[in-house]
C-alpha cells in the first residue's frame, strides 16, 4: 500500500498541499493519506482527499514519537518527537514493513510537507 503522508500549519491552504504532493510524486497509486491525527479534520486536508477520492489516516502523535525519518527539523523534533511529520505518518500509515519512497518535499510557502511511503498494508 502506498501512502501519503502530509504535514502542514494550522492555516495551510488546499494549493499548499496539492503543491507539496506535487513536488514528491503525486497521488497516482496512493491507497491513502495521512497525518497526524488531531489535524485529520483540516478543511484543506478534507477538500484535497475529496478531489483525490481517498481516505484519511489520521495518526497518533505517540506512534510518530522516536520514528526515525531521512530529514529533520528541530521544531519538529521539539513538537512531535520525530525528524519530519511527513515522513513518519506515511510510514506509519503504510503499514508493515514500510519504507520511504519519496523523502519530505516543502510548499514553496512552507506551509506544507509531503513524504510518500509503501507498505504491506495494515
Amino acid at each position: 500500500m502506498k501512502v501519503a503522508g502530509l504535514g502542514f500549519r494550522r492555516d495551510v491552504t488546499l494549493a499548499s498541499l496539492r503543491e507539496a504532493l506535487l513536488a514528491v510524486g503525486g497521488s497516482e497509486g496512493l491507497a491513502a493519506i495521512a497525518t497526524v491525527l488531531h489535524k485529520a479534520d483540516a478543511p484543506a486536508l478534507k477538500s484535497l482527499a475529496d478531489e483525490l477520492g481517498l481516505p484519511i489516516k489520521g495518526i497518533p502523535v505517540d506512534v510518530l514519537t522516536d520514528m526515525v525519518t531521512t530529514t529533520h527539523s528541530e521544531l519538529i523534533k521539539a513538537t512531535f518527537g520525530t525528524g519530519s511529520v511527513a515522513e513518519a505518518v506515511a510510514v506509519a500509515a503504510a503499514g508493515r514493513g514500510a519504507r520511504l519512497i519519496s523523502t519530505r518535499t516543502v510548499s514553496q510557502d512552507r506551509m506544507a510537507t509531503a513524504a510518500i511511503a509503501e507498505g504491506d498494508g495494515e
